[in-house]
């Protein structure tokens, strides 16, 4: 029998069959095939699969793992087969030399990137890896040119030794690694498997796109070492090493184009960021090289602090083969990958904007550098969020310009996995490793890439090895830690001069051609710089597009006014809907009585709680065609069960919205359970606020000190994205906050912070008291011509106090957002009150009740809702209507937190131009902290109970002296 014919046919499948046979019991077969299993070792599981076309996994990882036929056919015929004996050592010979290279083909597939040439200036030294050393397998030199069967393996029936290893060592050892057997998709690795083998890895590109290559290289290049010539030691984060990133992208571009792509939202940190500026988004080299002239980034009566030329972003519309596709680079800060979930965001804003349900549209990009992308938890956390439904953008294409260095910091010293892109390997992307000195190589991975998103609509990685001409910017100096390194680069050509000479020594351009190249594009370069000292912006690249028609804010925000306010009849018709039990679904019988108490407040008109009144302002918003996304841990139910916005049905789980079931024309509310991460979400709808200003975007925290864990999204995007880039967020975030004596960590989200980061009106701080004031401030975020962020600590006590209602006509005709609320208690005449007791949130209610049961009728208790934009009007009115007062802050904070160091500057200044004797405002809380919150109940109510008596006490000089308590 020979070698060609032996294992074809019902033979390939009886040696599965023998071999499975050997796995559940190894005296069920003849002692020679069981020394010749046991010689294969576990890797001949999965190779003996592939004589088959089959794939094997191990039930259990205690079990033994078992050949598993791809389908059903498969396993009939292994069952089936006669076992047909096969002849003698001849036979052992050839099967045993068959397996061993499909071991050795499939080892090549999993480890053939660790002998792949990806180091641009060649440090790592010789590689070497026994599986991959054919003698490991039993292989010697007289081996190499004898045919072997491989059963259509690599696309062969038979082939020798030597064809073999030169098949795999062109498609996995080239300039190109891939790594992708770790996937369990059979159909993605048998896609990826064919897409590189049938080509031995590699793109015989046409003239035409050997010289695109090279025109981009010379682009980046160029660029980068004019600036360096311009502007010497002037930090640009420059491309210098990693020019190959221009052309790869423009390959992502171009080949998205060709699949159907007509939007693309790009993100990436500081390196490069002016030459993709330049060569991807196209804004003209003029604009540039005016703002290293000092000119502004926008025309001059558009008010704003600017960012630095290397953290601005743009958009523009490019043309490939006759697609346009639209460009939208994020502006971003150093904060290294927290631009990454605002992309996504932005992503899936743009996708439901165009209707883009299969989200190939659509695609968002990714760029990254390499300390960074295995060292920012944001990684991770957004790969968590790629294949879930309520953030999957169908995939996404990241970059990682690795330049093999984390600003002074070798890999050795900043990550513990072999590759900075390892952590993409928690959702099993396909990850291609390319030597950047290689543009075709590096081409060729970026076309694959955009393929495969557009295939599998999941996340893959380009792993472009690089380096860093320069330091971590142009005036460090980068010899003092890596001496070895920058001595390599200094000898070491560019990319554009290795492939410069590549196409001459090929024929495919002369030296005369590639020297005009560089000379027109000098040219060019020239011209621009000579006219840059002249150059005025004379747009901004804002409010356009669905942006149109909003304004910025213009003047004293008190002064506007917004009609938040909704009929009677609308309010009873929605309200009517939202409380209607759905036929079809087995309610729980807990939320079928909540369901009854909502219609029974609809039907009345009284005793709106927190959670009805939120309601009704999504139902109403619906109504009007306004779009609702919220999200956050918990949100669908709530975390203190408060919401239920999803009714489960109890037998089979289905979900149903309550508030998608109100008309047929109206807009839908999107309600997400978030992954447990607060940076990541928060990231993202940001991005999808700054997308999309016709919707209402919620995040919502746990509890409200989770969102410590965003601070970055919050201090460098929320706070601050309009002053610095122009861009506006009508985003909202839902902080629950209250002291309830559930310990240091449940009680606070930490007022503070958010008041020290309020200026130039650009966030909303409230804290609000009643469930129409939440309903009004929800409306009124989308209610009004201009888009602000909106801080809102949100209550827990409160969703179910007995006095935390409201009415229907609190809603209704001639209501509004009141961001200061006065007194509403029958007490002495305003001339005889002795004491104005200011606050914000739940002590409100503390001291209301301690008031009225203990009979006090001249302390007046003022309400201040909004803390940021100051009200500052209406609270000067109402300090004065007490006019023999003295003016109490009061708040369950500690003094270092919460409103205290806020209110006093701008209450003593309101006390100042009433002319008052006591121009200092009196503090009632608790006394500074380091922790926000006592982790003992009983000391918790001993603390609130003091600080409610002390701010309502008979004896004004029993008050504590200002800042007392704050300075100890």
């Amino acid at each position: 029998m020979t070698q060609q014919t032996f294992l074809t046919g019902a033979n390939a499948h009886y040696l599965a069959e023998l071999y499975r046979r050997y796995l559940e019991d190894p005296g069920s077969v003849d002692p020679s095939w069981g020394a010749f299993f046991n010689d294969l070792g576990d890797d001949g599981r999965a190779l003996l699969a592939e004589l088959q076309g089959a794939s094997w996994a191990p039930s259990r990882a205690d079990a033994a793992p078992a050949v598993v036929p791809v389908d059903a056919a498969s396993a009939a015929d292994a069952a089936a087969v006669t076992p047909v004996p096969l002849a003698g050592d001849d036979a052992r010979s050839a099967a045993l030399a068959s397996i061993r290279a499909l071991m050795l083909i499939r080892l090549y597939r999993v480890r053939g990137h660790l002998l792949a040439n990806f180091d641009p200036l060649g440090l790592e030294g010789r590689k070497y890896h026994p599986e991959l050393d054919p003698k490991t397998w039993g292989f010697t030199d007289a081996d190499l040119d004898r045919p072997i069967f491989i059963n259509n393996v690599l696309g062969l029936e038979s082939a020798t030794l030597r064809q073999i290893l030169q098949i795999l060592k062109e498609t996995y050892c080239g300039s190109i690694g891939v790594e992708y057997m770790h996937i369990q998709s059979s159909e993605e690795k048998a896609w990826i498997q064919q897409r590189i083998e049938s080509i031995r890895n590699q793109t015989q590109f046409t003239l035409k796109g050997k010289r695109t290559i090279l025109e981009r290289l010379v682009e980046a290049e160029g660029f980068e070492r004019f600036l360096h010539l311009k502007y010497t030691g002037t930090k640009r984060f420059g491309l210098d090493g990693g020019e190959a990133m221009i052309p790869a992208l423009e390959q992502v571009l171009k080949r998205g184009a060709q699949l159907g792509m007509e939007e693309v939202v790009l993100g990436m940190p500081h390196r490069g960021r002016l030459n993709v500026l330049a060569n991807i988004m196209h804004k003209p080299y003029v604009a540039i090289l005016a703002e290293f002239q000092g000119q502004p980034a926008h025309p001059t009566d558009v008010q704003g602090s600017g960012d630095v030329k290397y953290h601005l972003g743009t958009s523009s519309d490019r043309v490939f083969d006759g697609y346009e596709v639209h460009l939208s680079l994020t502006a971003n800060p150093s904060h290294l990958e927290a631009v990454n979930p605002v992309v996504l965001g932005k992503t899936r804003a743009k996708q439901t904007q165009r209707g883009d349900v299969d989200r190939r549209r659509v695609m968002a990009v990714l760029l990254h550098g390499d300390a960074a992308f295995a060292g920012q938890g944001l990684v991770a956390e957004c790969f968590d969020l790629s294949e879930l439904k309520g953030y999957r953008t169908g995939g996404t294409i990241h970059l990682i310009v690795n330049n093999q260095i984390g600003f002074t910091t070798s890999p050795a010293h900043s990550r513990s996995s072999p590759y900075p892109s390892d952590v993409a390997k928690m959702v099993q992307a396909p990850i291609f490793h390319v030597n950047g000195d290689d543009p075709e190589a590096v081409v060729h991975v970026a076309r694959i890439a955009t393929e495969f998103r557009h295939e599998f609509k999941r996340d893959v990685v380009v792993d472009m090895f690089c380096y860093r001409r320069y330091g971590h910017n142009e005036a460090d100096e980068p010899s003092f830690t890596q001496p070895i390194m920058y001595r390599a680069i200094a000898n070491h050509p560019t990319t554009r001069e290795i492939y410069a000479k590549k196409l001459i020594e090929e024929g495919v351009f002369s030296a005369e051609d590639v020297e005009r190249l560089g000379a027109d594009f000098r040219a060019r370069l020239d011209a621009d710089f000579e006219s840059a000292g002249s150059y005025k912006v004379n747009k901004a690249d804002w409010l356009q597009g669905k942006w149109g028609g909003l304004k910025t804010l213009i003047g004293e925000e008190e002064a506007h006014e917004y009609d938040t306010a909704v009929s009677l009849e609308t309010l009873s018709r929605v309200g009517t809907a939202i409380t209607r039990p759905p036929d079809d679904i087995n309610v729980n019988r807990k939320a079928l009585r909540l369901l009854g108490a909502r219609r029974k407040m609809i039907d009345s008109g009284e005793g709106i709680d927190w959670s009805m009144a939120e309601a009704l302002a999504f139902g109403t918003l619906l109504s009007e065609g306004i779009a609702v996304r919220m999200s956050g841990q918990d949100s669908r139910r709530g975390t203190f069960s408060q919401r239920h916005a999803v009714l489960i049905d109890q037998d089979d789980e289905r979900g149903y919205i309550p508030l998608n079931h109100i008309d047929g024309e109206q807009a839908q509310l999107e309600i997400i359970d978030s992954p447990l991460s607060e940076a990541s979400v928060l990231g993202f709808e940001y991005g999808y606020s700054v997308a999309e200003p016709d919707a209402l975007v919620i995040w919502e925290a746990q509890f409200g000190d989770f969102v410590n864990g965003a601070q970055v999204i919050i201090d460098q995007f929320i706070a601050s994205g309009e002053t610095k880039w122009l861009r506006l967020s009508g985003l909202v975030m839902l902080l629950p906050h209250g002291y309830e004596g559930q310990g240091p960590e449940h009680s606070s989200a930490r007022p503070e912070r958010f008041l020290q980061l309020c200026a130039e009106d650009n966030i909303q701080v409230v804290n609000l008291t009643t469930p129409a004031n939440y309903f009004h401030a929800l409306r009124r975020q989308v209610r009004r011509n201009f888009r602000k962020p909106l801080v809102v600590m949100s209550p827990k006590s409160l969703l179910r106090h007995k006095l935390a209602v409201s009415s229907l006509s609190q809603m209704g005709p001639d209501t509004r957002f009141r961001r200061v609320i006065p007194e509403v208690d029958a007490i002495v005449p305003d001339a005889s009150v002795r004491r104005l007791v200011l606050c914000s949130g739940k002590v409100y209610y503390d001291l209301l009740e301690h008031r009225r049961s203990n009979g006090i009728d001249d302390v007046a208790l003022v309400r201040i809702e909004q803390l940021y934009p100051w009200p500052r009007q209406a609270v000067s009115r109402e300090i004065s209507r007490y006019s023999n007062a003295q003016v109490v802050w009061c708040q369950e904070e500690p003094a270092n937190m919460g409103g205290w160091t806020f209110v006093l500057p701008r209450l003593i200044n309101i006390l100042e131009e009433l002319n008052r004797d006591v121009i200092l405002p009196s503090y009632v809380g608790r006394r500074a902290a380091a922790s926000p919150a006592t982790g003992l109940f009983k000391v918790h109510v001993a603390e609130q109970s003091n600080l409610v008596q002390e701010a309502l006490c008979v004896d004004v000089q029993a008050l504590p002296q200002p800042f007392r308590r704050a300075a100890r």
